[in-house]
């Protein structure tokens, strides 16, 4: 491994590294480089700056929760916003199927006994179908 080091700082390194440039481009072609240069970092800063914005635009559509809600209205008002569903004019079930519907789960327990209820009645027609075809 190398035990010494060059002992040069980072601005001594700028120097450095301009005159190799200078070496290897010549004068003539510096001020075409450093012009294109120019134009490279304005159009990362523009970019970057162009993300930023995009970021902070899509931080500031985040509902703000400023503490507990006191309600079942106010909770499903609140994730009716977050969700994009208009809450004028709809009672709290209305609001809790769309809010199902919007994320894809079942609506409610009600669902599940039905879908349990068709179960049992599809195999118990299976049963009954089953047992005539042996008679």
């Amino acid at each position: 491994m190398l035990e010494h080091s060059l002992n040069i700082g980072g601005s001594e390194w700028m120097i450095i590294i301009f005159a190799a440039v200078v070496l290897v481009l010549g004068t003539g072609k510096l001020p075409g480089v450093a012009k294109k240069m120019g134009k490279v970092m304005s159009e990362y800063n523009n970019a970057k700056n162009e993300i930023q914005q995009q970021m902070k635009e899509v931080t500031e559509e985040i509902p703000k929760i400023s503490g507990p809600v006191e309600t079942e209205r106010e909770k499903l008002e609140m994730i009716s916003k977050s969700a994009g569903i208009k809450t004028e004019g709809k009672t709290d079930e209305e609001l809790q199927k769309e809010i199902s519907l919007k994320i894809g789960q079942k609506t409610t327990d009600t669902a599940q006994k039905t879908t349990d209820t068709a179960q049992k009645t599809t195999d118990t027609a299976q049963k009954t179908t089953d047992t005539s075809k042996t008679k």
